[in-house]
């Protein structure tokens, strides 16, 4: 007898009163509050109302579960409606069999329609789900095990899996002979353990990769949706339960090379900048490019109002580019015909855009007088720091942003 082997429970489904709590059931509902918490902390960062993602969720979630029992029944259709069995049988969703690849379709499909209804694009759900869904997949995997289905070949691993016989007519529970669960002989690779880590493992990655590169436009889902597939094939190869084969391989392992490579070709092709939500003058939700200190493009110059920079007084007037914009050709400013007249300050103007490195582009500092009303500048989109250092004040921003477009507001400080 191997000791280090991995137990089976012997009960999936427990009596509350009238109501049976099943364990697949329960895992699956943990997934994907699961999932949703991720989104919704991942959307509320990125200026999502509160709870937006329950009005996404209400059409996703029965959806995929609607694609993912439909994919099953497609896919493994004599269990249903072959010799011995029963059509009804395929409304039981409590039984097992949900198809991931249904419920992604589905899931998306139902986001769509939450995403219409609420104006925001499709791309910004995505990207803030992706990270979750695989975590709800690794919760998902544990009722497979406390099914005692879906385990992989026999071996002789230390952590071999030792899996029961479940009883057809005590569904959820093993067969008892002689008193005690029957067992099935010898040991089988843990095939819902393998992909439960692998998933959590693709959870850690989307996260931090998109946390680095600030994936825009379906990429982070892209990147989770390769990941997932990856990992999906190996473990496949490992299980014995019944499937269609073609050409030598399991139909799951061609979803997933077809789903790999769609994704991959999107990934490399597709471009874009992170989304964040802010509230439009009607209420309703406007997506824009994320602007984070460096991350933003030059801005347009912003011209200094005619005769109003009197006595002691300075204005400081952003003209400033950041990250990839660099700094914009600033706006003149003017002074009024007063004896002690101010200036005008315009930090970062200047026909210089600043460049990757941080070098400084030249700054416009117009004097008091009797100059006129200098015309707005333009932001450019080179990477750099902000052009122009002036005496008074300095608006420093983080060079380091990435493909942000022309014409974004830059974040940063004044240090006076």
């Amino acid at each position: 007898m191997n000791l280090a082997a991995i137990p089976s429970p012997t009960t999936a489904v427990w009596d509350l009163g009238p109501i049976p709590i099943r364990a697949y059931a329960l895992f699956i509902v943990l997934g994907i509050v699961a999932a949703c918490v991720v989104a919704e902390v991942r959307m509320r960062r990125l200026g999502a109302p509160p709870y937006l993602i329950l009005d996404i969720a209400v059409w996703a979630v029965p959806l995929g579960i609607v694609g993912a029992r439909v994919y099953h029944v497609i896919t493994s259709p004599d269990a249903y409606f072959g010799e011995g069995g029963h059509p009804v049988d395929a409304l039981k969703v409590w039984h097992g069999g949900l198809g991931i690849w249904g419920a992604i379709a589905g899931g998306v499909l139902g986001a769509w329609i939450a995403c219409r209804q609420r104006g925001v694009p499709l791309f910004f759900v995505a990207d803030a789900a992706a990270p979750g869904l695989p975590l709800a997949q690794a919760l998902g995997r544990w009722g497979n095990w406390f099914n005692n289905e879906l385990y992989g070949r026999s071996t002789s691993l230390p952590w071999g899996l030792r899996v029961h016989v479940m009883d057809d007519q005590n569904p959820g529970h093993a067969l008892v002979m002689d008193g005690k669960p029957v067992v099935q002989q010898g040991l089988y690779q843990p095939t819902f353990l393998y992909e439960s880590l692998w998933d959590v493992g693709v959870a850690i990655l989307v996260w931090q990769l998109d946390k680095r590169y600030r994936f825009g436009r379906g990429r982070a889902f892209a990147l989770y949706a390769m990941a997932y597939t990856a990992g999906r094939a190996w473990v496949e190869a490992l299980r014995v339960d019944t499937a269609h084969h073609f050409l030598g391989l399991r139909l799951n392992d061609w979803t997933s090379i077809v789903v790999f490579l769609a994704a991959l070709i999107y990934f490399v092709r597709v471009r874009g900048p992170q989304l964040r939500l802010v509230p439009g003058e009607d209420g309703q939700l406007i997506a824009e490019p994320v602007v984070d200190g460096g991350a933003a493009g030059g801005v347009a110059g912003v011209a200094a109002p005619a005769g109003d920079a009197t006595g002691d007084d300075v204005e400081l007037v952003d003209a400033t580019g950041g990250g990839s914009g660099g700094g914009g050709s600033g706006g003149g400013g003017s002074g009024s015909d007063d004896d002690d007249p101010g200036e005008v300050v315009v930090v970062g103007a200047g026909p210089s855009a600043g460049v990757a490195d941080g070098s400084v582009g030249e700054a416009g500092v117009v004097g008091g007088g009797a100059a006129g009303t200098g015309a707005a500048g333009t932001g450019g989109a080179g990477g750099g720091a902000v052009g122009g250092e002036p005496e008074d004040s300095v608006w420093r921003a983080d060079p380091s942003g990435d493909d942000a477009p022309p014409g974004d507001a830059t974040h940063g400080t004044t240090e006076k």
